[in-house]
């Protein structure tokens, strides 16, 4: 059985709008309906409600009030009323605009949101990576769950959360800034020869992850902290308190060499990943706007590339910042905590984890980079703008 194809509305001049498929009729002067255009033989004879013709109230008002099916046009109608159904069309769905006229402050806002919003929805797999990559709870994912929920239930997997999205929402709103202005400014014009010999957004994406590193390193330590040392902390500012009190302003700073080197090829590979796979849509696709979902499906695959390939150096931090806990070897350095891990586990201990942290950080650079895009449409400068 084929495909029943969708015939157009005519609007004739005498005022009937009239589908040849199914020989329905419609007056737009009477307001009448007639289910079966054959019967009737003249245009006196249309629209005479004794002839068989259905009255439908506010008819008058079809153009100004009803959407129309894919596929169906009414031929003949004033370009006022085209302006009218295309108005009504193009306003259709929920929008919300504000209205924030600082460029800069648009972009700060919008990676705030999507930092806070991207953790909070992964916030379970960043606790049982964390487990995994320090060895705290078992050996796997399954281990590891089964043991954060005998001892803490479903709260224990949230553990951190709060410290997480005060670290993140900052960490993300700085990142994404820096990277869309520095990436906007090096972006050569057509026509234009590049300003660096390299991507400008594998440059933007290396400074952006230095910069938020810098400035938010301390708040991740302490998450890392409350996270892997149960009942040592009350909470944020007690981590803080004693962990001053236990080895000074320095031990805030525990592991952020290999931070600063392991957030270069990371942020550069995700935000060049990111940028590319973005270009290489519009070239296929031919078209300027990327939706939500396909933002999301970008983002996602620029993480993926981007964790693994810098995972070892992960793994490594994690472990520095844990420090001397529960009898663990204290590293010299970054280079000392990875040829110590490959010595003791092999190829396995420098990807421990990786699989739950792709599961990770994979939704969370998607969830992020859409959040960003989406709020960057709802943040404009003026009425009016998209």
């Amino acid at each position: 059985m084929g495909r029943r194809d969708i015939q157009s509305l005519e609007l004739k001049r005498n005022g009937f709008l009239s589908d040849s498929h199914s020989g329905l009729q419609w007056s737009l002067q009477d307001r009448n309906f007639h289910p079966g255009g054959g019967l009737f033989a003249s245009v006196g004879q249309m629209g005479n409600n004794e002839n068989g013709g259905l009255k439908l109230p506010y008819a008058d008002l079809l153009v100004k009030y009803v959407s129309l099916p894919e596929g169906f046009k009414i031929f003949g109608m004033t370009e006022e009323e085209k302006g009218l159904m295309d108005k009504k069309k193009k306003n259709s769905g929920l929008k919300i605009k504000i209205k924030v006229s600082n460029p800069s402050l648009r972009r700060l806002i919008s990676g705030g949101i999507a930092g806070a919003v991207s953790r909070t929805a992964v916030a379970p797999l960043e606790t049982i990576r964390t487990h995994l990559m320090v060895g705290s709870s078992g050996h796997s994912t399954t281990e590891v769950f089964k043991d954060i929920m005998k001892k803490d239930g479903w709260t224990g997997l949230f553990r951190g959360n709060f410290v997480n999205v005060i670290r993140v929402a900052p960490s993300k709103a700085i990142e994404l800034f820096v990277y869309d202005t520095i990436n906007k400014n090096l972006s050569p014009k057509p026509g234009e020869q590049p300003k660096l010999p390299i991507p400008p957004s594998l440059f933007a994406g290396a400074c952006a992850g230095e910069s938020s590193t810098l400035v938010t390193y301390p708040l991740e330590l302490l998450k890392t902290r409350l996270t892997i040392q149960r009942g040592v902390y009350n909470n944020l500012l007690d981590a803080f308190v004693k962990i001053l009190q236990e080895g000074g302003p320095g031990e805030l700073y525990r592991g952020l060499t290999p931070s600063l080197i392991g957030v270069i090829p990371y942020a550069a590979a995700n935000y060049c990943a990111y940028d590319t796979l973005r270009k290489a849509y519009r070239k296929i696709f031919k078209q300027e706007k990327i939706g939500n979902i396909e933002t999301l499906l970008i983002g996602s695959a620029a993480g993926a590339i981007s964790s693994t390939a810098t995972f070892p150096l992960e793994v490594a931090r994690k472990q520095m910042q844990v420090g001397a806990v529960s009898g663990r070897q204290v590293y010299k350095n970054v280079l000392h905590a990875l040829a110590s891990i490959l010595e003791q586990e092999g190829i396995h201990g420098l990807y421990r984890g990786l699989g739950p942290s792709c599961l990770k950080l994979v939704p969370a650079a998607g969830i992020s980079f859409m959040c960003y895009e989406a709020c960057k449409r709802i943040l404009v400068e003026k009425d009016g703008d998209e």
